[in-house]
């Protein structure tokens, strides 16, 4: 009797614990779905702002990954419909061989957006990073955020903490191992993404303000 006992209360405790467990993982990512509220959306259904932020996403052979690409074509389209007037990419130049700002830019200005309307950032490492060096250098208040429907949540957070007005358009992609691996990636940086909304670190590499984004709008503003 008092064995099954001992197993009854084990049980109780490890069933307790993972429970605790689970809601700890959990959390962030309620947080996440639950303060994106309905900013969320399409690039038919967003409003204008004045700039669109592109997020990194890897190079194939120094060319855009086919997720990048995607990403991409979504900013194209907010250029071309004229709901942002400017487009920030930001991404990661850690090193010489590999340089995500240079082969979006190519990409934007080989498909018609003038290259004074897209501005790069060369050290958006992550996506803090990329939020609050958009803000804090390049002085970005109000944007339209572009990156995967499993990721822009996170981007969005962290983007209204760095102190950005957003509105988040979701590229939709297929269902693969692909997807399925950067929605399992979302759940640990769910918690990291917390944390820097907590904390509000310094990026990586802070430096000076640039004045690339300011040009950008003014250049828009002179030719309309």
């Amino acid at each position: 009797m008092r064995a099954r006992l001992r197993t009854r209360r084990t049980q109780r405790r490890v069933f307790q614990a993972t429970a605790v467990l689970c809601s700890s993982v959990l959390a962030p990512s309620a947080w996440l779905w639950i303060a994106a509220g309905d900013r969320v959306g399409t690039v038919e259904s967003a409003p204008s702002a004045p700039v669109a932020v592109v997020f990194g996403a890897g190079l194939d052979q120094g060319r855009p990954s086919p997720y990048l690409e995607h990403r991409l074509t979504a900013a194209l389209d907010l250029y071309r419909e004229g709901k942002v007037r400017a487009v920030l990419v930001t991404g990661d130049n850690g090193r010489v061989s590999y340089d995500e700002p240079d082969a979006m830019y190519r990409y934007l200005t080989e498909h018609g957006v003038p290259p004074g309307r897209v501005v790069r950032d060369y050290a958006g490492f992550d996506t803090w990073d990329s939020c609050t060096r958009a803000h804090r250098i390049f002085g970005v208040d109000r944007a339209v955020l572009v990156s995967q429907d499993f990721h822009v949540r996170r981007a969005l957070a962290l983007c209204e903490a760095a102190g950005i007005r957003s509105y988040a358009v979701g590229v939709p992609e297929p269902h693969d191992a692909t997807w399925l691996y950067g929605g399992l990636r979302e759940v640990a940086g769910a918690g990291k993404a917390a944390v820097n909304a907590w904390l509000r670190p310094d990026p990586a590499l802070l430096g000076p303000q640039e004045d690339g984004v300011a040009k950008a709008l003014a250049e828009a503003a002179e030719r309309r």
